[in-house]
């Protein structure tokens, strides 16, 4: 093997390394941006008009601002919107029947 032949065989062994780092990094992006969208697909979309009456979540994040009024005082703030649940004001409580079972016999 000559020298030329050897200096270029150590130039790609040096490049290989560099290689595999970027092939890493675009497949670390591949996979962040796949679980992005997966994770956005299973946020729920909510939509409050104006006049509706919504649960606050105590939150002093404003990632997402919604300006609100409190019905009470007719004092506005403004919260996170991810942080509001729709209040259902025709909510009714349900009793539930309880069952006791007998101890059955296994054959």
């Amino acid at each position: 093997m000559d020298m030329k032949e050897a200096g270029s065989q150590r130039k790609l062994q040096l490049q290989e390394p560099e290689e595999l780092r970027l092939e890493a990094y675009e497949n670390s992006k591949i996979y962040k941006e796949k679980a992005k969208a997966a994770h956005d697909k299973l946020i729920a979309k909510k939509e409050f008009n104006v006049g509706n009456k919504v649960l606050l979540y105590n939150s002093r994040l404003k990632l997402m601002p919604v300006e609100i009024m409190d019905g009470s005082t007719t004092t506005k703030f403004t919260v996170n919107g991810q942080q509001l649940k729709p209040f259902y004001e025709s909510f009714q409580e349900h009793t539930v029947e309880e069952l006791h079972l007998l101890n059955a016999a296994y054959n």
